[in-house]
């Protein structure tokens, strides 16, 4: 059973934005936080960007000022905004949701999309 669909890849020139959509099944998006990772070629999948239930954001570094993540409560779809791209972005994204820690810190659930590719050419 598809429990998280991806979709909004594609080729984007550097300077250009992509919107990437993610409608998750009711069960999984309504009681958990909601992450994007991405994964280039030989080197580890990394979290982007996570939105808790109630709506916090948080970035890693390199996506800060030119990502913004949100989510749809009504339509149980979370969202990634990528602007300013950068070839460095390339990569394929994954869809995750997912738990905030006592201390503040996004981790992973079992959950995840098949990947969407974000290719930016410079």
């Amino acid at each position: 059973q598809v429990q998280l669909v991806e979709s909004g890849g594609g080729l984007v020139q550097a300077g250009g934005s992509l919107r990437l959509s993610c409608a998750a099944a009711g069960s999984i998006f309504n009681s958990n936080a909601m992450g994007w990772y991405r994964q280039a070629p030989g080197k580890q999948r990394e979290l982007v960007a996570s939105i808790t239930s109630a709506g916090n954001t948080k970035y890693t570094a390199s996506v800060k000022d030119r990502f913004s993540i949100s989510r749809d409560n009504a339509t149980n779809t979370v969202y990634l905004q990528m602007s300013s791209l950068k070839p460095e972005d390339t990569a394929v994204y994954y869809c995750n949701a997912g738990r905030i820690s006592s201390s503040g810190t996004y981790y992973s659930l079992a959950y995840w999309g098949q990947g969407t590719q974000v290719t930016v050419s410079s």
